[in-house]
């Protein structure tokens, strides 16, 4: 369900203020998109329209993920297998979800996300050191 992030038209006190309701609508931009997550699972992207034209991809699932070795310098694909930890939130281990920060199991080992799946629509990590 979207959210809106438009003016209140209560006063803090619990009030309601007259003059926003009468003149003033909800704005299209003034609601959020809704709430989407990054899951382990079957590729799939989702395009999302933004103000003047813009795009921007979010990753609804991959199993995939570039995968930057540090002591090398090279950059390897992936085979996702598990999220291992995320300090976003700790329910989110046991949903697979994947966010920024996040400690992923592949097939290569440990790797940290640096990428920002539900923004940037695409997956990036750096080897950890076990």
């Amino acid at each position: 369900m979207a959210r809106w992030h438009g003016i209140s038209r209560r006063k803090s006190s619990g009030g309601r203020l007259k003059r926003p309701s009468r003149y003033r609508g909800k704005r299209r931009t003034e609601i959020a998109s809704e709430k989407q997550h990054s899951l382990i699972g079957k590729p799939n992207r989702k395009v999302y329209r933004k103000r003047s034209g813009l795009q921007t991809v979010r990753i609804l699932a991959d199993e995939v993920i570039n995968v930057n070795d540090p002591s090398t310098g090279e950059t390897k694909r992936a085979t996702l297998e598990s999220v291992v930890e995320n300090p976003a939130d700790a329910n989110y281990v046991r949903r697979n979800i994947m966010t920024k920060g996040a400690v992923v199991q592949t097939d290569l080992g440990s790797v940290r996300i640096t990428s920002r799946p539900g923004s940037a629509g695409v997956l990036n990590g750096v080897l950890l050191d076990e």
